[in-house]
């Protein structure tokens, strides 16, 4: 049951489809093939998974880790919610720009963001579970976020009054982590993402 890539953004960010088989007792679906995500040039380890479930109008991010380096595959498990992702690596032709898929878990999506994006999401339905599995385990001391609403960035999540934790409430706008040296670590091109030397495999002109 193969996972292919329907469309890629921001020089590094990917959203693929996996394939489901449906009958009179409901669905079964492949979220992670190591060897298919190798030959798709994505990681084949992910060494944490973890789940969150949120209530309509939550939104969660925007959260990234520079040490050690940690990318998030995303997708709903349950219910409907806006994932985000936003570019904030030094020198990048995409700096600051992001890009949004709404997905439902009923027509799923797998959402991957390498190290150097900052992730989000806000949920749509009444409530929604989000799975991740991440690239390397989570360091406290090396995580931050950009806050939800940072004008630079822009993001239109639909929702005018989110709930949100104090953490992310009081997060950096993309012009404070800049400034940060630890912002070097993300410094464009990054390696988050492998991209396999083969015919067809060329990202497109970046998109929002």
């Amino acid at each position: 049951m193969p996972i292919r890539i329907e469309s890629r953004h921001l020089n590094g960010l990917l959203v693929l489809v996996p394939d489901v088989y449906e009958d009179e007792r409901g669905f079964f679906l492949e979220v992670f093939r190591a060897d298919q995500f190798a030959e798709l040039g994505l990681p084949d380890h992910f060494p944490q998974a973890n789940q969150s479930h949120s209530r309509r109008g939550v939104i969660r991010g925007l959260h990234f880790q520079w040490q050690p380096p940690q990318g998030k595959l995303m997708r709903v498990a349950c219910g409907r919610a806006l994932l985000v992702a936003v570019d904030i690596r030094p020198g990048s032709p995409t700096l600051g720009q992001w890009h949004g898929i709404e997905v439902d878990a009923a027509q799923p999506r797998l959402v991957w963001a390498p190290a150097g994006f900052a992730r989000g999401f806000c949920v749509r339905s009444e409530s929604a579970d989000i799975h991740y599995l991440c690239s390397a385990v989570y360091n406290p001391r090396s995580e931050a976020g950009l806050v939800w609403n940072d004008p630079d960035i822009g993001i239109d999540w639909g929702c005018a009054a989110p709930l949100l934790s104090p953490k992310d409430r009081q997060a950096f706008t993309l012009a404070q982590w800049l400034k940060k040296p630890s912002s070097r670590q993300f410094r464009y091109p990054d390696r988050g993402i492998s991209q396999k030397k083969r015919p067809g495999n060329r990202p497109p002109p970046a998109t929002k």
